[in-house]
């Protein structure tokens, strides 16, 4: 089964958490500028003309499609990255996906997410190396 991990954060810790992304093989992602507020409910701020509420904050909204096996070490990298300690640091939401076809290739299901070097390819030429190694 396929999943898709929606992930809400800080816009400050994006390039972390692309970083970690890659260092575990996470190659196909998509990024949005998102606004929005959780029990935070914004903050305020002082103006010219006294303290005012910005109840919509700018977040960053990151979309991974993945293996169900991804997942758990995907949701690690995210956490780890996005994490300041703080309210506000966002949310991580995983949905079941039923389908995925590639376009161009008409590739399903699993073979439509591999990617040269992802985190499937490194597994599988990790478990390859410790088979061929002499014990």
């Amino acid at each position: 089964m396929t999943k898709k991990i929606e992930a809400i954060f800080r816009e400050e810790r994006l390039n972390a958490v692309k970083e970690a992304l890659a260092a575990i093989g996470i190659v196909g992602l998509n990024v949005f500028e998102v606004r929005g507020h959780g029990r935070q409910g914004g903050i305020v701020l002082s103006g010219r003309n006294g303290p005012y509420k910005v109840d919509l904050l700018p977040r960053i909204q990151l979309n991974i499609i993945l293996s169900d096996h991804n997942v758990e070490p995907t949701i690690a990298a995210i956490r780890a990255a996005a994490q300041t300690g703080e309210i506000g640091d966002g949310l991580i939401f995983i949905y079941p996906v039923e389908e995925v076809i590639r376009i161009r290739t008409g590739e399903r299901a699993s073979a439509a997410l591999h990617y040269e070097g992802d985190i499937d390819a490194r597994a599988e030429a990790a478990e390859a190396a410790a088979e061929a190694a002499p014990a």
